[in-house]
């Protein structure tokens, strides 16, 4: 055991506990517990701080293009040969957190989730200039990561946008790479228990509810 590491203390992000010398508890072997067991979606339910939100990152590095896969030498999933060469960085992957939409209202929680999507989709700008998509992809595309001109903090999607906007970028990732999303939702529950406390729980079950609908 090597008696130097640190404590990954409140750090949830793999990439860094990785390459910053800091105890992890291997959990890689997951990845091929969810291969050999695959599912449109997966849902995983666990204890608190059992480390729901690290391995949750952990398979956004993984999975993602562009994946380093020095980040896991040495763990479980390194040992698993075909899997890494079919699977690692192979694929486009959406990963947000719903665990600050904690508004008070309806309203705070909508800027709250507006903003969480509004960043993870200004990742992917390089699709404003992709060949594959249509100027009315690139249009809806760009309708998430169009900031409040009144406000430069806020991003100015429309309810309409807001509520498709998971699937509008799954489907222009999907076109772009020819390859379908990966999508990771953390702490989803979060925003419908600050909901059900401060009495707008319909709204945001229905909202949360179309983030889930298929065309």
């Amino acid at each position: 055991m090597n008696t130097t590491a640190k404590l990954p203390i409140g750090i949830e992000d793999f990439e860094d506990i990785r390459r910053n010398g800091f105890y992890y508890v291997d959990k890689t072997a997951l990845i091929k517990d969810l291969l050999e067991s695959w599912g449109g979606i997966n849902l995983f339910t666990r204890p608190r701080r059992f480390g729901k939100s690290l391995n949750m990152n952990m398979l956004k590095y993984f999975f993602e293009y562009g994946c380093d896969s020095q980040l896991f030498e040495g763990l479980a999933i390194s040992a698993e040969t075909q899997l890494c060469q079919e699977y690692m960085g192979k694929y486009p992957v959406i990963s947000i957190t719903l665990k600050d939409i904690c508004g008070n209202d309806y309203k705070t929680a909508l800027e709250m989730l507006r903003s969480v999507i509004g960043r993870e989709s200004m990742r992917f700008q390089f699709l404003l200039g992709s060949d594959t998509l249509t100027a009315q992809e690139k249009a809806a595309y760009e309708q998430l990561i169009t900031i409040d001109t009144t406000n430069r903090q806020m991003f100015s999607m429309s309810n309409g946008a807001l509520a498709s906007s998971l699937l509008t970028l799954c489907d222009v990732l999907h076109k772009h790479y020819g390859q379908k999303a990966i999508l990771l939702i953390d702490e989803y529950d979060v925003p419908l228990d600050k909901a059900q406390h401060f009495g707008y729980y319909d709204e945001m079950v229905s909202l949360i509810r179309s983030f889930s609908a298929r065309r």
